[in-house]
C-alpha cells in the first residue's frame, strides 16, 4: 500500500506523558500506534467498532458516515471502567471524524471540531487538506487495536493505539484509481494522543503524535 501521510502532534508530550502513553511494546514508548481501519475485537473477543452518538448519552453528537467501501474497527472497546470506556469511545470518534472530512473533502465538518481541539484540530485539518489538494481519498478496512488509557488528574488522559493500514487503500477521487501496492512495516502506525473532557462531558482530542513503522505495532 503507498502509505498515507501521518497525523503529526503540532506540539510535543512531555516525556512523563509520554511514558504513560506507551501502548505497544518496549522499543518506542514515547510514541502511541498508528491509525487506519481494519476489522477487531473487543476485550471478549468480538469485533467492535466506534459507538454511536447516542450512545455516548450527550444530545448535539454529530452523526459520522462513511462511505460504503471504508470502514474503521476499533479494538478493546471495554476495559470495565466507564470512564475510561467512554475516552476511548470518544477517542475512536476523533479517527472517525478526520475521516469522515476526508470522504466528504472537507475541513469544514461538524465532527472534526467536534472532536477535536487545539493543536489535534490544527493538525487534523492540515491532514485532511493534504488528501484534498492530491485529489485522494480511501477504501478499505483499518484496524485500530493496543488501545491503553491512561487518567491524569481531573479531566485529562493519555490514548495509545496502534492501526494497520495493510487492508486500506489511496483511491484518486478523479480516476477512481485504486493503489493497491503490498503491505509493508509503513502500514503500521503508533500513536500518542492526549484529551481533555469539555464542559460538555465530550473527551476531546487536544494533541497528537504518531510514528509511521513503528516496530511495536508490526505484527
Amino acid at each position: 500500500m503507498n502509505p498515507r501521510p501521518t497525523l503529526l502532534a503540532a506540539i510535543a508530550l512531555t516525556a512523563a506523558a509520554a511514558l504513560s502513553l506507551s501502548a505497544c511494546g518496549s522499543d518506542d514508548s514515547s510514541k502511541n500506534k498508528a491509525n487506519d481501519k481494519i476489522a477487531g475485537a473487543d476485550t471478549s473477543g468480538e469485533a467492535s467498532a466506534s459507538p454511536s452518538p447516542s450512545e455516548l448519552g450527550v444530545a448535539g453528537r454529530p452523526e459520522i458516515t462513511f462511505p460504503s467501501g471504508a470502514k474503521n474497527v476499533f479494538e478493546g472497546a471495554k476495559t470495565g471502567d466507564a470512564t475510561k470506556d467512554a475516552i476511548l469511545a470518544d477517542s475512536a470518534l476523533s479517527v472517525n471524524s478526520v475521516d469522515e472530512a476526508i470522504f466528504k473533502g472537507s475541513t469544514s465538518t461538524k465532527a472534526l471540531g467536534f472532536y477535536n481541539t487545539d493543536k489535534a484540530l490544527s493538525s487534523s485539518i492540515t491532514y485532511v487538506q493534504r488528501y484534498i489538494d492530491s485529489g485522494d481519498t480511501w477504501i478499505g478496512v483499518t484496524r485500530y487495536f493496543d488501545r491503553k488509557v491512561t487518567l491524569s488528574g481531573d479531566g485529562q488522559a493519555y490514548v495509545s493505539y496502534c492501526s494497520d493500514e495493510s487492508k486500506s487503500f489511496i483511491k484518486n477521487r478523479k480516476t477512481k484509481k485504486v493503489d493497491k501496492s503490498p503491505a509493508d512495516s509503513d502500514s503500521y502506525v503508533l500513536y500518542n494522543t492526549k484529551l481533555a473532557k469539555n464542559t460538555h462531558g465530550i473527551w476531546q482530542t487536544t494533541a497528537i503524535v504518531s510514528k509511521r513503522g513503528a516496530k511495536e505495532c508490526q505484527p
